[in-house]
C-alpha cells in the first residue's frame, strides 16, 4: 500500500462525507509531502481534539514512510 493510498484510507474512516476527501502526494527525491482536504464539517473529526488525531495519522504516515525508506510530511489543508 502506498503513503497516498493509506492516508486516504485513513481519512475516509474517520469522516461523515468519504466523498469529499482529497489525497494529492508531491514527490521528491527523498521525502514526499502528503496534502489532505476534507469537508469543512469533518475538519475537526480528522485533526482531533487538541490535534491527537493528526498526530496519529502522522506517527502511522512515519511508520509506513520509514520501512519506505522515504520520509513523508502530512499537511491537512482546509
Amino acid at each position: 500500500m502506498q503513503l497516498k493510498e493509506l492516508v486516504e484510507f485513513m481519512a475516509r474512516a474517520l469522516v461523515d462525507d468519504s466523498e469529499h476527501v482529497e489525497v494529492r502526494e508531491i514527490e521528491g527525491e527523498q521525502s514526499s509531502v502528503i496534502e489532505l482536504r476534507v469537508a469543512r464539517e469533518d475538519l475537526g473529526k480528522v485533526i482531533g481534539k487538541q490535534g491527537r488525531t493528526a498526530r496519529a495519522m502522522r506517527t502511522i504516515l512515519s511508520a509506513a514512510s520509514t520501512k519506505l525508506r522515504k520520509r513523508a510530511v502530512l499537511d491537512i489543508i482546509e
